[in-house]
Protein backbone atom coordinates (compact mmCIF):
# COMPACT_ATOMS: atom_id res chain seq x y z
CA UNK A 1 0.00 0.00 0.00
CA UNK A 2 2.84 2.32 0.96
CA UNK A 3 4.64 1.55 -2.32
CA UNK A 4 1.50 2.42 -4.23
CA UNK A 5 1.31 5.86 -2.59
CA UNK A 6 4.99 6.54 -3.30
CA UNK A 7 4.46 5.53 -6.92
CA UNK A 8 1.47 7.90 -7.25
CA UNK A 9 3.46 10.73 -5.68
CA UNK A 10 6.43 10.12 -7.96
CA UNK A 11 4.13 10.02 -11.01
CA UNK A 12 2.53 13.33 -10.00
CA UNK A 13 5.92 15.01 -9.59
CA UNK A 14 7.07 13.66 -12.95
CA UNK A 15 3.89 14.89 -14.65
CA UNK A 16 4.31 18.33 -13.08
CA UNK A 17 7.92 18.55 -14.27
CA UNK A 18 6.86 17.46 -17.78
CA UNK A 19 4.09 20.06 -17.96
CA UNK A 20 6.45 22.81 -16.75
CA UNK A 21 9.07 21.76 -19.27
CA UNK A 22 6.52 21.75 -22.10
CA UNK A 23 5.22 25.14 -21.03
CA UNK A 24 8.74 26.53 -20.90
CA UNK A 25 9.58 24.98 -24.27
CA UNK A 26 6.40 26.35 -25.82
CA UNK A 27 7.11 29.82 -24.40
CA UNK A 28 10.63 29.67 -25.74
CA UNK A 29 9.40 28.59 -29.18
CA UNK A 30 6.88 31.45 -29.24
CA UNK A 31 9.81 33.85 -28.94
CA UNK A 32 12.01 32.04 -31.41
CA UNK A 33 11.95 32.95 -35.11
CA UNK A 34 10.83 30.19 -37.46
CA UNK A 35 12.81 31.94 -40.17
CA UNK A 36 16.21 32.36 -38.54
CA UNK A 37 16.00 30.65 -35.15
CA UNK A 38 16.97 33.95 -33.53
CA UNK A 39 15.30 35.04 -30.31
CA UNK A 40 12.42 37.53 -30.63
CA UNK A 41 12.03 40.12 -27.84
CA UNK A 42 15.53 39.40 -26.56
CA UNK A 43 16.49 41.60 -23.63
CA UNK A 44 19.74 42.38 -25.39
CA UNK A 45 17.85 44.00 -28.27
CA UNK A 46 17.03 42.85 -31.79
CA UNK A 47 13.60 42.22 -33.32
CA UNK A 48 10.72 43.16 -31.00
CA UNK A 49 7.20 41.83 -31.61
CA UNK A 50 4.09 41.10 -29.53
CA UNK A 51 4.01 37.29 -29.66
CA UNK A 52 1.38 37.15 -26.88
CA UNK A 53 -1.33 39.01 -28.80
CA UNK A 54 -4.61 37.07 -28.65
CA UNK A 55 -7.20 39.02 -30.65
CA UNK A 56 -8.60 42.48 -31.19
CA UNK A 57 -10.53 43.78 -28.21
CA UNK A 58 -13.97 45.25 -28.83
CA UNK A 59 -13.59 49.04 -28.61
CA UNK A 60 -16.01 51.27 -26.66
CA UNK A 61 -19.57 51.35 -27.99
CA UNK A 62 -19.11 48.60 -30.59
CA UNK A 63 -20.47 45.09 -31.15
CA UNK A 64 -18.87 42.38 -33.27
CA UNK A 65 -20.39 41.46 -36.64
CA UNK A 66 -19.01 38.30 -38.20
CA UNK A 67 -18.69 38.74 -41.94
CA UNK A 68 -19.99 36.50 -44.69
CA UNK A 69 -21.85 36.42 -47.97
CA UNK A 70 -25.31 37.90 -48.56
CA UNK A 71 -27.58 39.26 -51.25
CA UNK A 72 -27.15 43.02 -51.22
CA UNK A 73 -29.90 45.10 -52.78
CA UNK A 74 -33.67 44.99 -53.03
CA UNK A 75 -35.25 41.58 -52.84
CA UNK A 76 -38.79 42.95 -52.39
CA UNK A 77 -41.02 44.50 -55.06
CA UNK A 78 -39.47 47.59 -56.64
CA UNK A 79 -42.58 49.77 -56.59
CA UNK A 80 -40.73 52.83 -57.90
CA UNK A 81 -39.29 50.80 -60.80
CA UNK A 82 -35.94 52.59 -60.55
CA UNK A 83 -33.81 49.45 -60.03
CA UNK A 84 -31.61 51.40 -57.69
CA UNK A 85 -29.43 48.85 -55.87
CA UNK A 86 -30.62 45.80 -57.78
CA UNK A 87 -29.78 42.45 -56.11
CA UNK A 88 -26.16 41.33 -56.21
CA UNK A 89 -24.11 38.88 -54.21
CA UNK A 90 -21.45 40.41 -51.96
CA UNK A 91 -19.02 39.23 -49.31
CA UNK A 92 -18.41 41.39 -46.24
CA UNK A 93 -15.39 41.01 -43.98
CA UNK A 94 -15.90 40.80 -40.23
CA UNK A 95 -16.11 44.21 -38.58
CA UNK A 96 -17.47 46.08 -35.57
CA UNK A 97 -20.50 48.39 -35.57
CA UNK A 98 -21.76 50.93 -33.05
CA UNK A 99 -24.47 49.40 -30.90
CA UNK A 100 -26.52 52.58 -31.28
CA UNK A 101 -26.47 55.72 -33.33
CA UNK A 102 -24.12 58.45 -32.11
CA UNK A 103 -26.12 60.40 -29.53
CA UNK A 104 -26.29 64.07 -28.67
CA UNK A 105 -24.23 63.50 -25.51
CA UNK A 106 -21.54 61.59 -27.45
CA UNK A 107 -21.29 64.41 -29.99
CA UNK A 108 -21.29 67.11 -27.27
CA UNK A 109 -18.22 65.43 -25.77
CA UNK A 110 -16.50 66.01 -29.12
CA UNK A 111 -17.59 69.66 -29.19
CA UNK A 112 -16.40 70.16 -25.61
CA UNK A 113 -12.93 68.83 -26.52
CA UNK A 114 -12.69 71.11 -29.54
CA UNK A 115 -13.77 74.09 -27.46
CA UNK A 116 -11.12 73.41 -24.80
CA UNK A 117 -8.27 72.66 -27.21
CA UNK A 118 -9.14 75.21 -29.92
CA UNK A 119 -10.95 78.05 -28.07
CA UNK A 120 -13.39 79.67 -30.53
CA UNK A 121 -12.77 83.11 -29.03
CA UNK A 122 -9.25 82.89 -30.49
CA UNK A 123 -9.55 84.09 -34.13
CA UNK A 124 -7.02 81.44 -35.18
CA UNK A 125 -9.40 78.65 -34.19
CA UNK A 126 -12.90 80.12 -34.52
CA UNK A 127 -13.80 78.14 -37.64
CA UNK A 128 -12.69 74.82 -36.09
CA UNK A 129 -15.35 74.76 -33.38
CA UNK A 130 -18.13 76.43 -35.37
CA UNK A 131 -17.42 74.20 -38.36
CA UNK A 132 -18.13 71.13 -36.21
CA UNK A 133 -21.41 72.41 -34.74
CA UNK A 134 -24.56 70.59 -35.92
CA UNK A 135 -27.02 72.70 -37.85
CA UNK A 136 -29.89 73.05 -35.37
CA UNK A 137 -31.90 75.10 -37.88
CA UNK A 138 -32.73 71.87 -39.74
CA UNK A 139 -35.72 71.57 -37.38
CA UNK A 140 -37.41 74.66 -38.77
CA UNK A 141 -40.41 74.35 -41.07
CA UNK A 142 -42.08 77.25 -42.87
CA UNK A 143 -45.53 76.10 -41.71
CA UNK A 144 -44.62 74.40 -38.44
CA UNK A 145 -43.63 75.42 -34.91
CA UNK A 146 -40.33 73.80 -33.93
CA UNK A 147 -38.28 76.44 -32.11
CA UNK A 148 -38.29 74.26 -28.98
CA UNK A 149 -36.24 71.69 -30.93
CA UNK A 150 -33.98 74.31 -32.50
CA UNK A 151 -33.04 75.56 -29.03
CA UNK A 152 -33.01 72.33 -27.02
CA UNK A 153 -32.65 69.13 -29.06
CA UNK A 154 -28.84 69.11 -29.18
CA UNK A 155 -27.97 70.25 -25.66
CA UNK A 156 -30.86 69.66 -23.24
CA UNK A 157 -30.36 66.61 -20.95
CA UNK A 158 -33.85 65.39 -21.90
CA UNK A 159 -32.43 64.58 -25.34
CA UNK A 160 -28.99 63.36 -24.23
CA UNK A 161 -29.53 59.78 -25.47
CA UNK A 162 -31.34 60.77 -28.66
CA UNK A 163 -29.46 60.43 -31.97
CA UNK A 164 -27.64 63.56 -33.07
CA UNK A 165 -28.99 65.14 -36.26
CA UNK A 166 -28.08 68.21 -38.29
CA UNK A 167 -24.67 66.65 -38.93
CA UNK A 168 -23.30 66.52 -42.47
CA UNK A 169 -21.34 63.55 -43.85
CA UNK A 170 -18.15 65.61 -43.59
CA UNK A 171 -18.80 66.36 -39.91
CA UNK A 172 -19.61 62.72 -39.17
CA UNK A 173 -16.35 61.68 -40.80
CA UNK A 174 -14.36 64.16 -38.69
CA UNK A 175 -16.06 62.89 -35.52
CA UNK A 176 -14.95 59.34 -36.33
CA UNK A 177 -11.33 60.53 -36.72
CA UNK A 178 -11.47 62.40 -33.42
CA UNK A 179 -12.99 59.39 -31.64
CA UNK A 180 -10.19 57.17 -32.96
CA UNK A 181 -7.53 59.47 -31.52
CA UNK A 182 -9.19 59.75 -28.12
CA UNK A 183 -9.68 55.99 -27.71
CA UNK A 184 -6.15 55.35 -29.00
CA UNK A 185 -4.77 57.87 -26.52
CA UNK A 186 -6.43 56.16 -23.55
CA UNK A 187 -5.23 52.75 -24.75
CA UNK A 188 -1.60 53.93 -24.79
CA UNK A 189 -2.02 55.38 -21.32
CA UNK A 190 -3.37 52.04 -20.09
CA UNK A 191 -0.45 50.19 -21.71
CA UNK A 192 1.98 52.56 -19.96
CA UNK A 193 3.33 54.36 -23.04
CA UNK A 194 1.79 57.76 -22.28
CA UNK A 195 1.53 59.77 -19.08
CA UNK A 196 -1.73 59.17 -17.21
CA UNK A 197 -4.41 61.87 -17.62
CA UNK A 198 -2.33 63.69 -20.23
CA UNK A 199 -5.56 63.92 -22.26
CA UNK A 200 -6.82 66.34 -19.58
CA UNK A 201 -3.72 67.92 -18.05
CA UNK A 202 -1.38 68.39 -21.00
CA UNK A 203 -3.58 68.81 -24.06
CA UNK A 204 -3.57 72.04 -26.08
CA UNK A 205 -3.66 73.20 -29.69
CA UNK A 206 0.13 72.84 -29.83
CA UNK A 207 0.22 69.54 -27.93
CA UNK A 208 -2.32 66.80 -28.60
CA UNK A 209 -2.46 63.19 -29.72
CA UNK A 210 -2.96 61.86 -33.23
CA UNK A 211 -2.60 58.16 -34.07
CA UNK A 212 -0.90 58.58 -37.44
CA UNK A 213 1.58 61.10 -36.05
CA UNK A 214 2.41 58.80 -33.14
CA UNK A 215 3.03 55.86 -35.48
CA UNK A 216 5.09 57.76 -38.07
CA UNK A 217 6.88 60.33 -35.90
CA UNK A 218 6.30 59.42 -32.24
CA UNK A 219 8.80 61.96 -30.91
CA UNK A 220 6.71 64.75 -32.55
CA UNK A 221 3.41 63.53 -31.13
CA UNK A 222 1.93 65.67 -28.36
CA UNK A 223 3.99 68.53 -29.75
CA UNK A 224 7.15 66.67 -28.80
CA UNK A 225 6.27 66.86 -25.09
CA UNK A 226 8.78 64.37 -23.62
CA UNK A 227 7.09 64.43 -20.21
CA UNK A 228 3.95 62.94 -21.76
CA UNK A 229 5.68 60.61 -24.23
CA UNK A 230 7.97 59.04 -21.62
CA UNK A 231 5.86 59.60 -18.53
CA UNK A 232 3.93 56.36 -18.66
CA UNK A 233 4.21 53.62 -16.06
CA UNK A 234 5.79 51.17 -18.46
CA UNK A 235 9.03 49.69 -17.10
CA UNK A 236 12.02 51.11 -19.07
CA UNK A 237 13.89 48.62 -21.22
CA UNK A 238 17.45 48.84 -22.54
CA UNK A 239 19.60 46.80 -24.89
CA UNK A 240 23.06 45.37 -24.17
CA UNK A 241 24.65 48.79 -24.67
CA UNK A 242 22.22 50.52 -22.32
CA UNK A 243 20.24 52.18 -25.10
CA UNK A 244 16.47 52.44 -24.43
CA UNK A 245 14.24 50.15 -26.47
CA UNK A 246 10.43 49.83 -26.80
CA UNK A 247 10.01 53.47 -25.78
CA UNK A 248 7.13 53.96 -28.22
CA UNK A 249 4.30 51.64 -29.20
CA UNK A 250 4.38 50.40 -32.80
CA UNK A 251 1.99 48.49 -35.03
CA UNK A 252 3.93 45.37 -34.06
CA UNK A 253 3.15 45.96 -30.38
CA UNK A 254 -0.60 45.55 -30.95
CA UNK A 255 -1.22 48.67 -28.83
CA UNK A 256 -2.14 51.01 -31.71
CA UNK A 257 -5.86 51.57 -31.94
CA UNK A 258 -7.70 50.50 -35.11
CA UNK A 259 -9.58 53.52 -36.40
CA UNK A 260 -13.28 54.27 -36.11
CA UNK A 261 -14.87 55.22 -39.43
CA UNK A 262 -18.23 55.38 -41.15
CA UNK A 263 -19.47 51.94 -42.27
CA UNK A 264 -19.53 51.13 -45.96
CA UNK A 265 -22.93 50.68 -47.56
CA UNK A 266 -22.39 46.92 -47.85
CA UNK A 267 -21.42 46.67 -44.16
CA UNK A 268 -24.37 48.75 -43.03
CA UNK A 269 -26.87 46.72 -45.04
CA UNK A 270 -25.36 43.41 -43.90
CA UNK A 271 -25.42 44.49 -40.24
CA UNK A 272 -28.99 45.80 -40.51
CA UNK A 273 -30.35 42.59 -42.02
CA UNK A 274 -28.99 40.36 -39.25
CA UNK A 275 -29.48 37.32 -41.45
CA UNK A 276 -28.05 34.88 -38.91
CA UNK A 277 -31.52 34.28 -37.45
CA UNK A 278 -32.65 32.93 -40.84
CA UNK A 279 -29.66 30.65 -41.27
CA UNK A 280 -29.98 26.89 -41.44
CA UNK A 281 -26.61 25.17 -41.82
CA UNK A 282 -24.94 26.86 -44.80
CA UNK A 283 -27.98 28.52 -46.41
CA UNK A 284 -30.41 31.31 -45.59
CA UNK A 285 -33.97 30.05 -45.17
CA UNK A 286 -35.52 33.15 -46.71
CA UNK A 287 -35.36 36.85 -47.35
CA UNK A 288 -35.87 39.73 -44.94
CA UNK A 289 -37.80 42.92 -45.38
CA UNK A 290 -36.81 44.46 -42.03
CA UNK A 291 -33.95 44.19 -39.53
CA UNK A 292 -36.26 41.88 -37.56
CA UNK A 293 -37.77 38.61 -38.74
CA UNK A 294 -41.26 38.73 -40.23
CA UNK A 295 -43.32 40.72 -42.70
CA UNK A 296 -44.84 43.26 -40.32
CA UNK A 297 -43.69 46.32 -38.37
CA UNK A 298 -45.50 45.15 -35.20
CA UNK A 299 -44.32 42.47 -32.81
CA UNK A 300 -46.04 39.12 -32.38
CA UNK A 301 -44.63 38.65 -28.88
CA UNK A 302 -47.54 37.75 -26.61
CA UNK A 303 -46.59 40.15 -23.80
CA UNK A 304 -46.32 43.20 -26.06
CA UNK A 305 -48.25 41.97 -29.07
CA UNK A 306 -49.02 44.74 -31.55
CA UNK A 307 -46.30 47.13 -30.37
CA UNK A 308 -44.33 48.86 -33.11
CA UNK A 309 -40.77 47.62 -33.63
CA UNK A 310 -39.51 51.03 -34.83
CA UNK A 311 -40.64 54.64 -35.03
CA UNK A 312 -41.60 55.92 -38.47
CA UNK A 313 -44.31 57.92 -40.18
CA UNK A 314 -47.33 55.62 -40.22
CA UNK A 315 -49.51 57.74 -42.49
CA UNK A 316 -50.38 61.24 -43.55
CA UNK A 317 -50.27 63.37 -40.42
CA UNK A 318 -49.51 60.27 -38.33
CA UNK A 319 -46.01 60.18 -36.83
CA UNK A 320 -46.69 57.82 -33.95
CA UNK A 321 -50.24 56.63 -33.76
CA UNK A 322 -53.14 57.44 -31.45
CA UNK A 323 -52.00 58.48 -27.97
CA UNK A 324 -51.92 55.54 -25.60
CA UNK A 325 -52.86 53.03 -28.28
CA UNK A 326 -51.04 51.83 -31.35
CA UNK A 327 -48.34 54.31 -30.43
CA UNK A 328 -44.70 53.78 -31.41
CA UNK A 329 -43.57 55.95 -28.48
CA UNK A 330 -42.17 58.85 -30.48
CA UNK A 331 -43.29 61.62 -32.79
CA UNK A 332 -39.80 62.72 -33.82
CA UNK A 333 -36.68 60.72 -32.94
CA UNK A 334 -36.65 58.47 -29.89
CA UNK A 335 -34.10 57.57 -27.24
CA UNK A 336 -31.68 54.94 -28.55
CA UNK A 337 -32.38 51.35 -27.44
CA UNK A 338 -36.11 52.11 -27.14
CA UNK A 339 -36.82 49.18 -29.48
CA UNK A 340 -35.34 45.71 -29.53
CA UNK A 341 -31.99 44.94 -31.19
CA UNK A 342 -31.58 42.80 -34.28
CA UNK A 343 -29.83 39.45 -34.26
CA UNK A 344 -26.37 41.07 -34.16
CA UNK A 345 -27.35 43.06 -31.06
CA UNK A 346 -27.54 46.36 -32.96
CA UNK A 347 -30.32 48.86 -32.22
CA UNK A 348 -32.37 51.17 -34.45
CA UNK A 349 -31.27 49.95 -37.87
CA UNK A 350 -34.78 50.91 -39.03
CA UNK A 351 -36.62 54.02 -37.92
CA UNK A 352 -35.39 56.74 -35.55
CA UNK A 353 -32.91 58.38 -37.98
CA UNK A 354 -31.56 57.39 -41.36
CA UNK A 355 -27.77 57.07 -41.32
CA UNK A 356 -24.80 58.24 -43.34
CA UNK A 357 -22.54 55.56 -44.82
CA UNK A 358 -19.10 56.03 -46.36
CA UNK A 359 -19.93 55.46 -50.04
CA UNK A 360 -20.17 58.00 -52.82
CA UNK A 361 -23.57 57.48 -54.46
CA UNK A 362 -23.99 55.84 -57.85
CA UNK A 363 -27.25 54.30 -59.14
CA UNK A 364 -25.59 50.90 -59.46
CA UNK A 365 -23.34 48.71 -57.33
CA UNK A 366 -20.65 47.43 -59.69
CA UNK A 367 -20.50 43.81 -58.56
CA UNK A 368 -19.07 42.77 -61.94
CA UNK A 369 -15.80 44.43 -61.02
CA UNK A 370 -15.76 43.67 -57.28
CA UNK A 371 -17.85 41.51 -54.96
CA UNK A 372 -15.55 41.57 -51.90
CA UNK A 373 -15.66 44.37 -49.27
CA UNK A 374 -17.34 46.63 -51.85
CA UNK A 375 -16.87 50.39 -51.43
CA UNK A 376 -16.97 53.35 -53.81
CA UNK A 377 -15.14 56.41 -52.55
CA UNK A 378 -11.44 55.58 -52.34
CA UNK A 379 -9.21 58.65 -52.57
CA UNK A 380 -5.69 57.43 -51.80
CA UNK A 381 -3.21 59.80 -50.17
CA UNK A 382 0.23 59.54 -48.61
CA UNK A 383 2.16 61.41 -45.95
CA UNK A 384 3.75 64.68 -47.06
CA UNK A 385 7.54 64.65 -46.59
CA UNK A 386 9.68 67.66 -45.67
CA UNK A 387 13.06 68.52 -47.20
CA UNK A 388 14.86 66.76 -44.35
CA UNK A 389 13.02 63.51 -45.10
CA UNK A 390 10.61 63.56 -42.15
CA UNK A 391 6.82 63.55 -42.26
CA UNK A 392 5.28 67.01 -42.34
CA UNK A 393 3.29 67.77 -39.17
CA UNK A 394 0.59 70.44 -39.51
CA UNK A 395 1.44 73.48 -37.39
CA UNK A 396 -0.71 76.20 -35.86
CA UNK A 397 -0.22 78.45 -38.89
CA UNK A 398 -0.83 75.65 -41.41
CA UNK A 399 -4.45 74.73 -40.66
CA UNK A 400 -6.33 74.23 -43.93
CA UNK A 401 -9.99 75.18 -44.32
CA UNK A 402 -12.58 74.32 -46.91
CA UNK A 403 -15.50 76.51 -47.96
CA UNK A 404 -18.49 74.27 -48.63
CA UNK A 405 -21.15 74.74 -51.29
CA UNK A 406 -23.48 76.21 -48.65
CA UNK A 407 -20.85 78.75 -47.57
CA UNK A 408 -19.96 77.03 -44.30
CA UNK A 409 -16.26 76.88 -43.42
CA UNK A 410 -14.76 73.73 -41.90
CA UNK A 411 -11.24 72.71 -40.96
CA UNK A 412 -9.64 70.12 -43.28
CA UNK A 413 -6.52 69.64 -41.12
CA UNK A 414 -5.71 70.29 -37.48
CA UNK A 415 -2.40 70.96 -35.71
CA UNK A 416 -0.56 67.76 -34.82
CA UNK A 417 -1.88 65.80 -37.79
CA UNK A 418 0.28 64.64 -40.70
CA UNK A 419 -0.23 66.63 -43.91
CA UNK A 420 -1.48 64.49 -46.79
CA UNK A 421 -0.84 64.66 -50.52
CA UNK A 422 -2.27 62.63 -53.43
CA UNK A 423 -0.43 59.46 -54.40
CA UNK A 424 1.61 59.83 -57.57
CA UNK A 425 3.59 57.74 -60.05
CA UNK A 426 5.83 56.46 -57.25
CA UNK A 427 2.87 54.41 -56.01
CA UNK A 428 0.91 53.84 -59.23
CA UNK A 429 3.54 53.02 -61.86
CA UNK A 430 2.96 49.54 -63.37
CA UNK A 431 0.38 48.70 -60.72
CA UNK A 432 -2.58 46.56 -61.74
CA UNK A 433 -4.87 47.22 -58.76
CA UNK A 434 -5.06 51.04 -58.91
CA UNK A 435 -3.73 53.74 -61.22
CA UNK A 436 -4.89 57.08 -59.77
CA UNK A 437 -5.30 58.81 -56.43
CA UNK A 438 -9.03 59.57 -56.83
CA UNK A 439 -11.12 56.48 -57.62
CA UNK A 440 -14.62 57.78 -56.92
CA UNK A 441 -15.42 57.78 -60.64
CA UNK A 442 -13.98 54.41 -61.51
CA UNK A 443 -16.07 52.70 -64.26
CA UNK A 444 -18.86 55.21 -63.78
CA UNK A 445 -18.19 58.88 -64.41
CA UNK A 446 -14.68 58.56 -65.81
CA UNK A 447 -13.84 59.52 -69.40
CA UNK A 448 -14.21 55.97 -70.68
CA UNK A 449 -17.77 55.66 -69.38
CA UNK A 450 -18.90 59.18 -70.28
CA UNK A 451 -21.22 59.89 -73.20
CA UNK A 452 -18.80 62.69 -74.16
CA UNK A 453 -15.81 60.35 -74.50
CA UNK A 454 -15.05 61.32 -78.11
CA UNK A 455 -15.80 65.03 -77.76
CA UNK A 456 -13.33 66.25 -75.13
CA UNK A 457 -11.06 69.15 -75.89
CA UNK A 458 -7.88 69.45 -73.85
CA UNK A 459 -8.55 66.18 -72.04
CA UNK A 460 -5.46 66.50 -69.86
CA UNK A 461 -6.86 69.59 -68.16
CA UNK A 462 -10.16 67.98 -67.12
CA UNK A 463 -10.51 66.93 -63.49
CA UNK A 464 -12.49 63.97 -62.21
CA UNK A 465 -15.09 66.31 -60.78
CA UNK A 466 -15.63 67.96 -64.17
CA UNK A 467 -15.96 64.59 -65.86
CA UNK A 468 -18.62 63.50 -63.40
CA UNK A 469 -20.57 66.71 -63.93
CA UNK A 470 -20.50 66.13 -67.68
CA UNK A 471 -21.84 62.61 -67.24
CA UNK A 472 -24.51 63.34 -64.64
CA UNK A 473 -25.15 66.99 -65.54
CA UNK A 474 -25.30 68.12 -61.91
CA UNK A 475 -25.63 71.77 -60.77
CA UNK A 476 -22.42 73.75 -60.38
CA UNK A 477 -22.89 76.12 -57.44
CA UNK A 478 -19.92 78.32 -56.59
CA UNK A 479 -18.86 79.98 -53.35
CA UNK A 480 -15.95 82.44 -53.49
CA UNK A 481 -14.23 84.24 -50.62
CA UNK A 482 -13.77 87.94 -51.30
CA UNK A 483 -10.56 89.76 -50.26
CA UNK A 484 -12.41 91.29 -47.28
CA UNK A 485 -13.41 87.83 -46.05
CA UNK A 486 -17.08 87.98 -47.11
CA UNK A 487 -18.60 85.22 -49.23
CA UNK A 488 -19.82 85.60 -52.79
CA UNK A 489 -22.41 82.87 -53.49
CA UNK A 490 -23.25 82.06 -57.09
CA UNK A 491 -26.14 79.67 -57.64
CA UNK A 492 -26.35 77.57 -60.77
CA UNK A 493 -29.35 79.04 -62.61
CA UNK A 494 -29.26 76.64 -65.56
CA UNK A 495 -32.58 75.14 -66.65
CA UNK A 496 -30.93 72.19 -68.38
CA UNK A 497 -29.71 70.25 -65.34
CA UNK A 498 -31.07 66.72 -65.20
CA UNK A 499 -29.39 65.20 -62.13
CA UNK A 500 -28.16 65.96 -58.61
CA UNK A 501 -25.48 63.25 -58.71
CA UNK A 502 -21.79 64.16 -58.54
CA UNK A 503 -18.71 63.08 -56.59
CA UNK A 504 -19.87 64.92 -53.47
CA UNK A 505 -23.14 63.12 -52.77
CA UNK A 506 -23.11 60.27 -50.26
CA UNK A 507 -25.40 57.35 -49.61
CA UNK A 508 -27.64 57.29 -46.57
CA UNK A 509 -29.49 54.17 -45.46
CA UNK A 510 -32.49 53.16 -43.37
CA UNK A 511 -35.85 54.76 -42.78
CA UNK A 512 -36.27 57.57 -40.26
CA UNK A 513 -38.96 59.04 -38.02
CA UNK A 514 -39.97 61.14 -41.04
CA UNK A 515 -40.23 58.25 -43.54
CA UNK A 516 -43.02 55.86 -44.44
CA UNK A 517 -42.65 52.13 -43.82
CA UNK A 518 -41.37 51.50 -47.36
CA UNK A 519 -37.98 52.98 -46.45
CA UNK A 520 -37.41 50.68 -43.43
CA UNK A 521 -36.08 47.98 -45.76
CA UNK A 522 -32.27 47.89 -45.22
CA UNK A 523 -31.77 47.55 -48.99
CA UNK A 524 -33.28 50.97 -49.69
CA UNK A 525 -30.75 53.67 -50.53
CA UNK A 526 -30.90 57.39 -51.11
CA UNK A 527 -28.33 60.17 -51.47
CA UNK A 528 -27.68 63.62 -50.08
CA UNK A 529 -24.89 66.23 -50.52
CA UNK A 530 -22.00 65.41 -48.21
CA UNK A 531 -21.74 68.99 -46.92
CA UNK A 532 -25.42 69.40 -46.00
CA UNK A 533 -27.51 68.16 -43.08
CA UNK A 534 -31.15 67.41 -42.22
CA UNK A 535 -33.33 66.65 -39.21
CA UNK A 536 -33.69 62.98 -40.15
CA UNK A 537 -30.11 61.80 -40.93
CA UNK A 538 -27.71 60.76 -38.16
CA UNK A 539 -24.84 58.28 -38.15
CA UNK A 540 -23.01 55.52 -36.33
CA UNK A 541 -19.39 54.41 -36.53
CA UNK A 542 -17.80 51.13 -37.56
CA UNK A 543 -14.34 49.59 -37.20
CA UNK A 544 -12.51 46.99 -39.26
CA UNK A 545 -11.52 43.72 -37.62
CA UNK A 546 -7.92 42.53 -37.83
CA UNK A 547 -7.01 38.88 -37.62
CA UNK A 548 -9.44 35.98 -37.63
CA UNK A 549 -12.86 36.17 -39.29
CA UNK A 550 -14.59 34.66 -36.28
CA UNK A 551 -14.27 35.07 -32.53
CA UNK A 552 -15.06 31.39 -32.09
CA UNK A 553 -11.72 29.59 -31.98
CA UNK A 554 -13.33 26.14 -31.92
CA UNK A 555 -12.62 23.70 -34.74
CA UNK A 556 -14.74 24.10 -37.85
CA UNK A 557 -17.71 21.81 -38.28
CA UNK A 558 -17.79 20.24 -41.73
Amino acid sequence: MKCKKIFKLAFSVFALIAITACSSSSSKNANSSRGTGWQINDKQGGFQYNTNFKEQETAPGLVFVEGGTFTMGKVQDDVLHDWNNSPNQQHVQSFYMDETEVTNMMYLEYLDWLKRVYPPDDPSYTAIYYGALPDTLVWRNRLGYSEILVENYLRHPAYRNYPVVGVSWLQANEYAKWRSDRVGEILLQTEGYLKRDSNLLDVSAESNFNIDTYVNAPDQSFGGNGEVLSGGKRKPQTDADGNPINVYATRESGAIQIRYRLPTEAEWEYAALGLTELREYNIYRGRKKYPWNGLYSRTGNRKIKGDQLANFKQGKGDYGGIAGWSDDGADITNEVMSYGPNDFGIYDMAGNVAEWVADVYRPIVDDEFNDFAYYRGNVYTKNAITDDGRVKIVGIDEIEYDTLSNGKIIAKTLPGQIAQVAVDEDETYLRTNFATSDNRNFRDGDRQSSKYFDDYEGVDGISNEDVTREMYDSPDHLVETNPNGSLNRKFDTSNTRTSLINDKVRVYKGGSWKDREYWLDPAQRRFYPQDMATDFIGFRCAMSRVGSKSKNKAKRKN
